[in-house]
């Protein structure tokens, strides 16, 4: 039986939030370790939880994908495209990981602001504010999330608690360009989630007992278990009805969009990041029970998720057909909380050590702290990587460093592209911002 256990702080978000951005330039070089980087390609990031500055990855993605947009999307459980990664997936992960940035910096993290904890820009120019606007998606519905987590009355009255119970967590879009739509081989749906930015928030996050999912996304005769925190920002509505569940939102899109799209070949992928990769989970799970008559292939593509649930969860997960992908930064403590896993195949097979260890598991099973991993694992390290190997807790877990580390591997062989060096160097760009190379 092996127990693997984590925990973790808040780290001080104020602290990221002044964080510059970089440009990073890659000329990939021609040899046998690199063949999967096709093309070179540009990246321009900022910190996820800066709200300032322009950020976009600009990616040349001139492939098609028309006949292996299935694979890409998990229709064979990616197998044969991760270890080595392949360059299309790759293309995918990280232009998914844009919509997730976007969430980042639509949000509005500035207390002092009336619109604070709400989206800085319209639904009509949201993806071009961010820099996505050649995406070829249109964002159609703005999501909010309501946390419900009880807290003294004297905490209620201050002013960045109290009145921000319901925040915008993310966004739906659908592609909407002909050119595309040919290129993706389908009309694609993105739901894309933010990470933890409010007080709330995080105290959402440490209430990581497994809780039953309600009547309405539990089949019958059937026990599926999820982190009490994720499911109630999931399923709350706001207390003044100002906004309704995240659940009810997505519902009532995504029913829209099917019967609006019925007659085309059509995916809905779902992105998030931290508590953002765990909604992702649940909203996944929630649309192929709900729509199970009809639901197209739905796929989960998130980067430094928590546990979301326990293995009956993620039985019903697979047998809907739900894909999961999980970008996993195997130093991110995040990944590794809340609970702990117990991993059937070390368990004795025979005598008295078997006996022993059901009968340990079954006790700790009852405690509601046992959760199960979910999906298919991409599994980077940042301590291999020059530039990120003396990294914090919070710059392990950044998004910025998940897109930087999907960029930049190989395979398990061969993790970091040996020959990529960093050079840091000043501009004089308006904005000032350091620019960042790397070069084969």
């Amino acid at each position: 039986m092996r127990l693997a256990i984590g925990m973790v702080r808040p780290f001080n978000m104020q602290a990221h939030l002044s964080s510059r951005s970089s440009i990073i330039s890659i000329h990939l070089p021609e040899s046998a370790a690199a063949d999967n980087f096709s093309r070179a390609t540009k990246l321009k990031t900022t910190c996820s939880y800066n709200s300032s500055g322009n950020q976009f990855y600009d990616c040349t993605r001139a492939a098609k994908l028309q006949h292996k947009w299935k694979e890409c999307q998990g229709i064979k459980n990616w197998e044969g495209l991760l270890d080595p990664l392949d360059d299309d997936l790759r293309n995918e992960i990280l232009r998914y990981g844009e919509f997730v940035e976007a969430a980042y910096r639509s949000f509005d993290f500035d207390a002092s602001s009336p619109t604070y904890a709400t989206s800085m820009y319209p639904e009509t120019s949201m993806l071009s504010e961010c820099g996505l606007g050649t995406s070829g998606y249109k964002v159609t519905k703005s999501l909010h999330a309501t946390c419900s987590v009880q807290v003294p009355g004297w905490i209620e009255k201050l002013p960045n608690w109290g009145p921000k119970r319901s925040s915008w967590i993310g966004y739906v879009a659908v592609c909407d360009d002909k050119e595309e739509i040919a290129r993706l081989g389908r009309r694609d749906v993105v739901i894309a989630y933010r990470g933890t930015a409010t007080c709330l928030e995080w105290l959402e996050n440490l209430r990581a007992t497994l809780t039953c999912l309600p009547d309405d996304m539990a089949p019958m005769n059937c026990e599926p278990m999820v982190q009490t925190g994720f499911l109630s920002m999931y399923t709350s509505s706001g207390g003044d009805q100002s906004y309704q569940s995240l659940q009810d939102s997505v519902r009532q899109e995504v029913a829209k969009i099917l019967q609006t799209y019925s007659d085309e070949p059509l995916s809905i992928t779902i992105t998030g990041h931290s508590l953002g990769a765990a909604l992702a989970t649940l909203t996944a799970y929630d649309i192929t029970h709900n729509f199970s008559d009809n639901a197209p292939l739905v796929t989960v593509v998130s980067f430094g998720g928590p546990r979301v649930g326990n293995k009956t969860f993620r039985s019903q997960l697979e047998r809907t057909g739900t894909k999961v992908l999980r970008i996993v930064n195997s130093d991110d403590l995040i990944t590794k909380v809340p609970g702990f896993v117990i991993d059937d195949d070390d368990v004795a097979k025979q005598g008295a050590v078997q006996v022993a260890a059901g009968w340990i598991q079954k006790r700790v099973q009852d405690t509601q702290w046992v959760y199960a991993e979910v999906g298919k694992e991409l599994r980077l390290s940042s301590r291999g990587c020059p530039q990120l190997s003396k990294g914090n807790v919070a710059k392990c877990h950044d998004l910025k460093t998940y897109l930087h580390l999907v960029n930049n591997f190989v395979s398990t062989s061969c993790p970091i592209r040996a020959t990529a060096k960093r050079v840091l160097g000043r501009t004089k760009s308006t904005n000032n911002h350091e620019q960042l190379l790397l070069r084969s």
